[in-house]
């Protein structure tokens, strides 16, 4: 794959004056251009010096930040392969390195190895994105343990033989909690993560939710029906960040994402009212004792309950 260079801010739209490689041509597990997208410049720039100079970076901060697609993102514009793997709790160590496997051969049944997703990965030109990180079970991150070493590389001992990583392959990682376990409720299924998996990540990012002024414009992208309507926009965004300081506050147990706020506005288009919008979207999924305090958010904000 021929390999190019190009200047940051004029792949990422803010001031810089680094270049950065980038693969010319697209392949098959590039992902798509967003074209609305909003890239926040210091949380790009980490994963720029991922991508350039080789180093495992995790992005950690609340659900519905953007952390997996910031990822892809910087991604497509490098025309960089990209492959998102979820940590759930059904990946098994076998997924990860592989298993034998029975297939036919010439209409004879013969016994084979095949390969799994880190051996797959390392062979090639690829980012690996560990999604929710911190939702991996314990037994299966002790694999990616050796992966993450300063080499690199992966021992599969069914096959004796160790796996190098190519040169272009690179590994990131995406978490709600910073290993250190969930105290607020909302990150139920996430782990205590052994410090010594921590210790070698090269560096650890947070990436808080985007400006309101951002948020608007980005709400505005993914709903063009409601163009005309940017008061109402900025108000769904406002009450969004209610939650969010709410949340921090231990006054509610749940937070809006800007996932929420685009649904949310696409659910009053639907519906064609605000409040009853707001009911379906994030409020009947909330836990009874955060409704009254929602409703004053509502309140607040659109200044009645039926509010457009």
């Amino acid at each position: 794959m021929e390999v190019v260079k190009h200047k940051v801010k004029d792949l990422f739209g803010f001031k810089s004056t680094k270049e950065v490689h980038a693969f010319k041509d697209k392949t098959e597990f590039v992902p798509d251009i967003d074209p609305t997208y909003h890239f926040d410049p210091e949380t790009t720039k980490i994963i720029l010096a991922g991508f350039e100079n080789n180093l495992k970076v995790l992005v950690q901060g609340f659900h519905g930040t953007g952390k997996s697609s910031h990822i892809e993102q910087v991604a497509a514009r490098l025309n960089w392969p990209c492959f998102r793997l979820n940590l759930d709790g059904h990946i098994s160590r076998l997924d990860l390195i592989g298993k034998d496997a029975i297939v036919l051969e010439d209409g004879q049944q013969v016994t084979t190895f095949k390969e799994g997703i880190l051996p797959w990965a390392m062979n090639r030109p690829m980012a690996l994105v560990l999604d929710e990180y911190d939702a991996g079970r314990p037994e299966v991150m002790f694999v990616i343990q050796r992966l993450m070493e300063q080499e690199g590389s992966l021992a599969l001992p069914d096959q004796n033989r160790i796996v190098h990583p190519n040169h272009h392959f690179r590994l990131f990682g995406t978490s709600n909690t910073v290993g250190l376990g969930d105290s607020t409720g909302i990150y139920h299924g996430t782990y205590h993560l052994n410090q010594a998996q921590l210790d070698r990540w090269n560096m650890v990012t947070h990436l808080n939710y985007l400006d309101a002024s951002w948020e608007k414009e980005v709400v505005l992208s993914k709903v063009p029906e409601l163009h005309n309507s940017p008061d109402l926009i900025e108000k769904m965004v406002r009450l969004a960040g209610l939650t969010r300081t709410g949340f921090m506050a231990g006054d509610l147990s749940a937070v809006m994402s800007p996932r929420t706020v685009i649904m949310w506005a696409q659910n009053t288009g639907i519906v064609e009212d605000v409040y009853s919008a707001f009911k379906l979207t994030f409020m009947n999924r909330c836990d009874p004792a955060d409704v009254e305090t929602l409703n004053e958010y509502y309140v607040r904000v659109f200044g009645g309950m039926q509010a457009a």
